[in-house]
């Protein structure tokens, strides 16, 4: 070493010493343990559209605007659904659709079981315009009661910790949606509407579980979650031949005005208090419906979500057999 780099490395070692008394030591798992919080919240969002996907399979999403009476009774995997939805022209305008479900599912972490869904929709549409005309709904989903655990996962200087709070919570939904239909051949039928949702969750609250190892153990408050979304989106049914009818329906979804109302006191922290910021995301559904016989079909149907975390991809399967009347 020259006499010229020996005051170089003096003061750059003694900048060194300086930092490492003037900067505070980083406290081991805080960062980590604030961030499974966070995944927390990010598990109930995604709860919240998951919720609201299976419930539009009851409000016909798969099925075109206007058709006969029917009812349908479906299973689906990938989330676990089961039930019965259908529709009643109640005027040759006015529309009464619902149904019921029973579902289970799970994505990201969380598991929701024992979830009851029933939903509800009026459908205005103005047949007397001829072929191409508007519509327009407004609806609610809800379901009373669930038995969800969420879990959160994160790291200390002596190894990782998982724990699974269990719960319940209840999730309700209202929304409006306009569009216009366009009934351009007998075997065609395409719509394209703007709609606008608010949800609501509640979760009762709950405490991390006693496990051997859980430094930063977290209590979390009762709270309500709710956000707005508005979806853009467009559908086509067609039949081919005189026994398959197919139909194809999506749209872009926005998520705005979200309040999580996860509160978690965590040991040698204090409160955290994560947030949800907008999101967007797509949605997408299909149905293949094969003629059996007169009034009866039997239907395969798809319905998923595609975008970045905390939605995610998903995607939700089934059948179904309808009987129209």
């Amino acid at each position: 070493m020259t006499s010229e780099d020996r005051p170089q490395f003096a003061a750059t070692a003694a900048a060194a010493a300086t930092a490492a008394t003037t900067l505070p030591p980083c406290p081991t798992g805080v960062g980590s343990s604030a961030g499974s919080i966070n995944d927390v919240a990010n598990q109930r969002f995604n709860q919240m559209i998951t919720n609201r996907v299976l419930a539009n399979v009851l409000l016909g999403i798969n099925e075109q605007i206007n058709c006969d009476d029917c009812v349908s009774a479906f299973g689906s995997a990938g989330s676990f659904s089961a039930g019965v939805h259908g529709r009643k022209n109640l005027t040759p305008n006015l529309a009464l659709l619902a149904g019921i479900a029973y579902a289970h599912y799970s994505e990201g972490g969380y598991s929701v079981t024992s979830a009851p869904i029933g939903a509800f929709a009026l459908r205005y549409d103005f047949t007397d315009w001829g072929k191409s005309r508007p519509f327009f709904d407004v609806g609610a989903i809800l379901t009373p009661y669930e038995k969800v655990r969420y879990r959160r996962s994160y790291f200390t200087s002596l190894g990782a910790v998982t724990v699974d709070g269990q719960t319940t919570a209840s999730n309700y939904g209202v929304y409006g949606r306009a569009g216009w239909i366009n009934r351009f051949s007998p075997r065609d039928e395409v719509a394209a509407a703007v709609e606008v949702w608010q949800l609501w969750q509640r979760v009762k609250g709950y405490a991390d579980p006693t496990v051997a190892f859980n430094p930063f153990d977290a209590t979390f408050a009762t709270g309500t979650d709710k956000t707005t979304l508005v979806k853009i989106g467009g559908q086509w049914t067609h039949l081919f031949g005189n026994s398959l009818e197919a139909n194809i329906n999506g749209g872009y979804v926005y998520a705005f005005g979200t309040q999580m109302g996860v509160v978690a006191t965590v040991t040698g922290q204090g409160n955290v208090v994560p947030t949800v910021g907008n999101q967007g995301w797509f949605e997408y559904g299909g149905r293949l419906g094969f003629r059996i016989s007169k009034g009866w079909v039997a239907d395969l149907f798809v319905n998923g979500t595609a975008g970045p975390q905390p939605v995610g991809n998903t995607v939700h399967g089934g059948v179904g057999l309808r009987i129209s009347y």
